[in-house]
């Protein structure tokens, strides 16, 4: 794997963000996010995951420099993927934790949103969605995951405004449960997940399936409508217009 790592300890997986500086997701991140959860998934002798990131990252989301260079088959081949990798995660039947080690926007917040329990690095770090802002039209699918937590009000105006939130300010609001020293967030995101897997296995999991059965569907559901809305407004002058603006600022940096 190239973009990820992966250890195991004492039947817990530590799935590790590793993609450059920012841990920026491309297809081949979330084709890896994918096969490596639903690999856990099936095997037995793993009880649970921790995803995590690296330095001051988690992750900042997708990658749009390379995702701006994408042919309309690319694009259209990224965001189907992207949303059946939100369908996996959401869906995954065995405890995950997100330990959210730096800054967590849009993409990366949604990969925490689908975990059971969040537990963030303390510091000047944000997450939240904030693709609006950016021209990107979020699916009704990663609405419900971000109301699940936040509720609808509160998940509505933050989506609308393209709010991003501190870690404190996350805390206060739900959309993180925890907020830690940095170099305790692995041992404070095990003893974490380390209670989940003590439990009864099959009642643990039916429960965590039972209270996400709206999630469930909304995600697995047939999203080829909204799918084709989003990239006719990925492809729109003005969407281009702005992601090219952010894409000259990021590489000047």
């Amino acid at each position: 794997m190239n973009t990820i790592k992966v250890t195991i300890k004492d039947r817990l997986a530590i799935i590790t963000l590793d993609r450059g500086k920012s841990n920026a997701m491309n297809g081949e991140m979330i084709t890896e996010l994918d096969d490596i959860l639903k690999n856990i998934a099936d095997d037995l002798n793993i009880n649970g995951a921790i995803i995590t990131g690296k330095e001051h990252f988690f992750s900042a989301g997708l990658d749009l420099i390379e995702l701006y260079s994408y042919s309309e088959e690319e694009a259209a081949s990224f965001w189907h993927k992207f949303l059946n990798f939100t369908a996996t995660i959401t869906s995954f039947k065995k405890p995950l934790v997100a330990a959210i080690n730096g800054h967590s926007p849009a993409g990366g917040c949604v990969i925490a949103l689908a975990c059971d329990y969040r537990i963030m690095a303390e510091g000047k770090y944000i997450i939240g969605l904030n693709e609006v802002p950016v021209g990107i039209m979020v699916p009704e699918s990663i609405f419900v995951l971000y109301s699940f937590w936040i509720g609808q009000a509160n998940a509505a105006r933050s989506l609308l405004e393209g709010k991003l939130f501190s870690p404190e300010e996350a805390l206060k609001i739900g959309l993180i449960d925890e907020v830690v020293n940095p170099a305790s967030i692995l041992t404070a995101a095990e003893r974490k997940i380390r209670k989940y897997m003590a439990m009864e296995k099959n009642t643990w999991e039916q429960s965590k399936l039972n209270i996400r059965k709206s999630l469930i569907a909304a995600t697995s559901a047939d999203q080829s409508e909204a799918l084709a809305t989003m990239l006719q407004q990925w492809w729109a002058p003005a969407t281009r217009s702005i992601l090219k603006t952010i894409i000259d600022n990021l590489q000047r940096k």
